[in-house]
């Protein structure tokens, strides 16, 4: 097959980097494209127009991440197939992962449109800014179906190691949507509705190039449109490894409701603080996730091929790469936060509330590697359930009593960015020996079937 990093066999980390660096970039480039939307809005629309795009992130996230997860789901059993060397089942998951995309579309879509506006009272947006948020999100959501074929087929070919061909259409798209939006808010003076109206001919240019990829692609991965079809074994085998990812990430979406809430009862000028601090986390995130998606996919096809030895050796590299990769993306955002701030907001009343974000969450954040490196390993060995349980508790439930008890004591900013860093700390430790359980349990089954 094309466009395939050999997982299997040869130098681990050489492979991996071939592999995260491109997703990575990816990740990095499609937050800049993101990020030029608070640029243009806090320059050229002032703090209300960039409080109301950074406020909407939770209700977005908590909208599709179920469906994100499905597509995680896809990835490892189509990684595992390859694994198994089984040719025939990569071909029919991946047609069933391309019809569920689209189902997937029109149901975020819908239900997104329709819970707008009161997810955002709910959440106690300021009247300032609620009827742009309102504007912004119905838009987008107008326009989720496209975004969803480009989730679910980017994990498609991600299963594969193909990760290089995504980052290239997605700069191409995303250099037309920064042009848009400039001409959208600066020329035509659409404020938010031009930023959401350019993302949608962003997605649409994504998923149209990636469709096209598919169609003319060689072998198992060559898309049929007269094959879509829902497979029942592999639709539940994608259930089961999407689902719990799934659950996991929307929980983990309305804890962040709740602590973006709490954000907005600071009024707006911490909202488009927090908005533009936040922007560096994505950053460093999209860093450690690409390395959480090699150990995914990696993990996923040496368990196909019962190759135990490997196996550890992917969570070894990718701990260790993700850790560090992390740590120096937030030690350098950190370092520079004085220039750094200035790129969103110049507004002397707002940069303050973004340094506060800087101290307390971004120097810390590199201590996420031990969740997401191990909960992943976990997914690509099958166990979906457990990881996201351990995530749930740790970085969800305790966060909200952490907004509900200790945050109400004392009620400041700083006491309510500190939940992030103990959090992490928690997560880590219990799912490293979550880890350790499973591991060494699916080890001896894999030694003991060659």
């Amino acid at each position: 097959m094309a466009n395939q990093i050999d997982m299997l066999h040869g130098s681990l980390v050489k492979k991996l980097l071939l592999f995260a660096l491109p997703l990575a970039a990816t990740g990095t480039v499609q937050q800049l494209f993101n990020a030029a939307d608070g640029i243009i809005l806090g320059h050229f629309a002032g703090s209300d127009a960039l409080a109301a795009v950074g406020s909407t992130a939770p209700i977005i996230n908590l909208s599709i991440n179920l469906f994100i997860g499905l597509s995680i789901g896809a990835s490892v059993v189509i990684a595992n197939y390859i694994g198994q060397g089984r040719a025939d089942r990569i071909s029919d998951a991946v047609h069933t992962a391309v019809l569920l995309s689209l189902i997937a579309g029109v149901v975020v879509g819908t239900v997104g449109f329709c819970i707008s506006r009161p997810m955002l009272v709910a959440m106690g947006s300021p009247d300032n800014v609620i009827g742009l948020s309102t504007i912004y999100l119905r838009i987008f959501f107008s326009g989720m179906p496209f975004m969803m074929i480009y989730i679910y087929i980017s994990a498609i070919l991600r299963s594969k190691g193909d990760t290089k061909r995504p980052l290239v259409i997605l700069l191409g798209s995303g250099i037309i949507k920064v042009a848009v939006s400039l001409l959208f808010v600066v020329v035509l003076g659409m404020s938010v509705k031009g930023v959401a109206c350019a993302t949608i001919i962003a997605n649409i240019l994504n998923s149209g190039a990636l469709v096209y990829l598919l169609l003319h692609e060689e072998g198992a991965f060559k898309l049929h449109v007269r094959r879509l079809k829902i497979k029942k074994e592999h639709f539940i085998r994608i259930l089961k490894i999407g689902v719990p990812a799934g659950v996991q990430s929307m929980v983990f979406s309305f804890s962040n409701v709740i602590i973006q809430s709490t954000i907005n009862g600071f009024g707006s000028d911490a909202i488009a603080g927090s908005a533009a601090a936040v922007n560096y986390e994505f950053f460093c995130y999209f860093v450690l996730n690409a390395f959480g998606q090699a150990a995914v996919t990696f993990t996923s096809q040496n368990y196909g091929a019962r190759n135990a030895s490997r196996c550890k050796e992917v969570f070894k590299d990718c701990m260790l790469l993700g850790a560090a990769a992390m740590l120096i993306c937030n030690m350098g955002f950190f370092l520079g936060r004085d220039v750094f701030v200035l790129v969103f907001t110049t507004d002397a009343v707002v940069i303050p509330w973004a340094m506060i974000r800087f101290g307390h969450v971004l120097i810390f954040q590199w201590i996420a590697a031990s969740y997401e490196i191990s909960g992943q390993c976990m997914r690509g060995m099958g166990h979906s359930l457990l990881p996201a349980i351990v995530s749930v508790l740790g970085t969800c439930v305790l966060r909200i009593v952490w907004i509900y008890t200790i945050f109400q004591s004392f009620g400041t900013f700083e006491m309510l960015m500190n939940i992030y860093p103990i959090t992490w700390t928690i997560t880590g430790v219990a799912m490293l020996v979550a880890f350790a359980v499973v591991s060494r349990r699916e080890y001896r089954r894999m030694d003991s079937t060659l």
